[in-house]
C-alpha cells in the first residue's frame, strides 16, 4: 500500500509540474516534424501520436508533419531503383517522384488512422491541397536534381480551417509548382515553412539524437537551452556539423521569423514530446530567441 501510494503522489506531482506548461501553452499551435527511427518502430510510433493527441486534448493545436524517406528508399529498391542523394537531398526524376507521392500518401493515412483511434480527429493533407507548399524547382549548387521543391509560398487558410474545426492536420511534404506539377520536399524545410506561416508557438523536431550536444560523442554535454546568438557562435566555432547543421540552421530560421521555441528531440525515447513539453529540465535542446524569452515558470 505504501508503495502503491508512493506511485500515486508521483504522478501528481508529475501533473501540477506540467500546470503552468499547459496553461501557458492553451490554445497554441505546435508543429511536430515526424521522421527518423521513430517511424520504422510500432511502439515508437504508438507513443508520438498518443503524445500529439495528448496534446491536442490538453487545449494545443497541433500539427503534423512528416517524412518517410526511408518507406520511400525500401519501396524503390523493390522496383530495382537506386536512391541517390545530392547533399543529403533525394535525386528525384518522374519513377521516384511518383514512389515518393504514392509511400508519402501512404504513410499519411496511417498517422490520420492511428490519431482516429484515439478518438481525436485528424486529415490527412499534401502540400498540394488548397495550394498550401507552392515551390519552384530546387538547384543544388546550380545542379538539377529533379522534381525537388523550394517553398516559396505557404497559403495556411486549410491549416487554420483544419484547426478551426478541431482536426489535426497532418502533413506530407509534396509541394505544388508555379508549373502544377509534383515536387518532393525536405520534410524540415515543410515543417520550418509551415511553423512560421501559422505563427506556431513551438516546432518541434524529431530526431535520431539526444539534442545539441557540445561534444557529440559524450551525451552529457547535452546543452537543455541555447539562444539564437550561443546556437549560431557554436556553428561558427565548428561543434556543429554534418547532418545536423542544416537542422540548427531551420531551426534558427523558423525562430528569426517569428517561431517562439524549436525543440530539436530524440524521437527514439518514448514520449519525448511530453517530456520535454511539459517538464522544467525536458531532455532535449530548446532554441530561443534569448534569455528573456524563458517561460515565468523557468526563470525562476
Amino acid at each position: 500500500m505504501e508503495n502503491y501510494m508512493k506511485e500515486i503522489l508521483l504522478k501528481a506531482e508529475t501533473l501540477i509540474e506540467a500546470l503552468p506548461y499547459i496553461r501557458d501553452f492553451n490554445n497554441k499551435k505546435v508543429v511536430v516534424k515526424y521522421g527518423g527511427s521513430a517511424m520504422l518502430d510500432k511502439k515508437l510510433e504508438e507513443s508520438v501520436i498518443k503524445d500529439v493527441a495528448l496534446l491536442k486534448l490538453v487545449g494545443m493545436k497541433p500539427i503534423i508533419v512528416h517524412g518517410g524517406g526511408k518507406e520511400i528508399s525500401k519501396w524503390l529498391n523493390v522496383v530495382g531503383k537506386e536512391a541517390k542523394f545530392v547533399q543529403g537531398l533525394r535525386v528525384t526524376d518522374d519513377e521516384t517522384m511518383e514512389i515518393a507521392e504514392m509511400v508519402l500518401n501512404r504513410v499519411n493515412k496511417n498517422l490520420v488512422q492511428m490519431i482516429e483511434q484515439l478518438g481525436v480527429k485528424a486529415v490527412g493533407i499534401s502540400g498540394k491541397d488548397g495550394g498550401t507548399l507552392k515551390v519552384n524547382k530546387k538547384l543544388v549548387a546550380g545542379e538539377d536534381i529533379g522534381f525537388v521543391g523550394d517553398i516559396k509560398e505557404v497559403d495556411a487558410s486549410l491549416i487554420d480551417t483544419l484547426l478551426d474545426n478541431d482536426f489535426i492536420p497532418v502533413i506530407a511534404p509534396i509541394g505544388l509548382g508555379y508549373d502544377y506539377q509534383s515536387y518532393n520536399i525536405n520534410a524540415d524545410d515543410a515543417a520550418c515553412a509551415v511553423a512560421t506561416a501559422i505563427g506556431a508557438e513551438k516546432l518541434a523536431f524529431l530526431t535520431d539524437i539526444e539534442g545539441v550536444c557540445k561534444d557529440p560523442a559524450d551525451k552529457s554535454t547535452l546543452i537543455s537551452v541555447l539562444t539564437l546568438d550561443e546556437a549560431r557562435s557554436l556553428i561558427d566555432d565548428g561543434y556543429i556539423g554534418g547532418g545536423m547543421l542544416p537542422k540548427i540552421k531551420n531551426c534558427i530560421d523558423a525562430v528569426e521569423n517569428g517561431v517562439s521555441r524549436v525543440h530539436i528531440l530524440d524521437g527514439r525515447r518514448d514520449h519525448c514530446l511530453l517530456l520535454e513539453f511539459f517538464t522544467k529540465k525536458g531532455i532535449g535542446t530548446a532554441i530561443i530567441d534569448d534569455k528573456k524569452t524563458l517561460y515565468p515558470h523557468e526563470s525562476e
